[in-house]
């Protein structure tokens, strides 16, 4: 985990993903300028069409001859589409997803202004990608979604792999969203899945086990943010450990990372008591996200003051990406993560 420091300060911070500020070139500037010395990776911030999580992948789905729009109504996430008659998951040839596309291009700004200084020299680029079962839960209906997973699975981590045609494996971290996976084990979304504990752990521990060794790989665990608002309040973080367990238990390589989020309004003991059973491998570093703007330093530092008494070591981060939110809140939000955690 991550060690405390003399301060009794959690120590580093994490950035979840995306960051609304014009492009990369201004993302990796401003985060650098006021928290560089307390990040271990850096993010492009998923500026442009990206910048709301997947559903940018609506449109490149629509493209993909074997998929029609759904004769079904719309699911809780809008319009879905369906297989056409006949198709199989062998069938199914995505064109580009647009992930390799992005983080080459944003890992050739990273790379000059680490050239240039403005980036420690510690820093990792760091490329966010969803998993497969979330981007399927959301646009496909119920019968298709398992042969559909298989494809876009196949695909994305194709674009992983070719990214390290560009990307050094020392220079890059791979973090996996794992959200809607949490929608189904609140039994908020139906799904293929019989056991999902168990199946969601496999899954992710594939994934996590594809990046190759060289190149870190963490898990952004997340309730969701439509309007700053969980899709359901966790009652505690024991569902948030079962899973970092289960994963940090049976990957077969070294989980760098794991974040958790934590709500406003939680610095009583009983959200952070499971974190007693967290069972994460040596070298993983847990981010718990329990910085809010609209408490400022004050009530992070509540928050804070409540996990440690669980769980003292740690460093801070976000419930989820600063993507909703207006431009000229970031730099305020960056300055309280500066004011709460020592550098990493």
């Amino acid at each position: 985990m991550v060690n405390p420091t003399a301060s009794g300060r959690p120590r580093g911070v994490h950035l979840v993903g995306s960051v609304p500020l014009a492009d990369s070139e201004a993302v990796f500037r401003e985060v650098s300028a006021r928290v560089g010395d307390r990040l271990r990776r850096l993010p492009d911030g998923e500026t442009g069409i990206r910048t709301n999580w997947i559903q940018w992948q609506f449109p490149l789905l629509l493209e993909v001859p074997e998929f029609e729009m759904a004769d079904e109504p719309a699911g809780p996430f809008g319009a879905r589409l369906q297989l056409r008659r006949g198709v199989t998951d062998e069938d199914i040839a995505f064109s580009e997803l647009g992930y390799q596309a992005a983080a080459v291009e944003s890992y050739g700004v990273f790379s000059r202004l680490k050239r240039d200084g403005v980036i420690g020299e510690h820093v990792r680029f760091q490329v966010c990608l969803p998993t497969p079962l979330a981007v399927i839960h959301v646009r496909f209906i119920p019968r298709d979604q398992e042969a559909v997973e298989l494809a876009y699975e196949r695909r994305l981590l194709e674009e992983l792999d070719g990214m390290l045609d560009v990307i050094p494996r020392e220079e890059l971290a791979i973090q996996w969203d794992t959200a809607v996976e949490f929608a189904i084990l609140e039994g908020l979304v139906r799904s293929f899945i019989g056991d999902p504990e168990t199946e969601i752990v496999e899954r992710l521990v594939r994934l996590a086990d594809h990046v190759p060794p060289g190149v870190e790989t963490g898990f952004h665990l997340c309730y969701g943010d439509v309007e700053h608002q969980h899709f359901i309040e966790p009652v505690d973080t024991s569902r948030l450990v079962a899973i970092a367990n289960g994963v940090c238990t049976d990957a077969g390589r070294s989980v760098d990372w794991m974040h958790m989020p934590v709500p406003r309004d939680r610095s009583d003991d009983s959200y952070y008591a499971p974190l007693t059973d967290l069972r994460l491998q040596d070298q993983t570093e847990l981010y718990l996200g329990l910085v809010h703007l609209t408490d400022g330093v004050d009530g992070t530092n509540e928050r804070i003051a409540a996990a440690q008494r669980v769980v003292p070591e740690f460093g801070v981060a976000t419930e989820c990406g600063f993507g909703r939110r207006p431009a000229e809140s970031i730099p305020a939000l960056l300055d309280v993560h500066a004011s709460v955690a020592d550098p990493a």
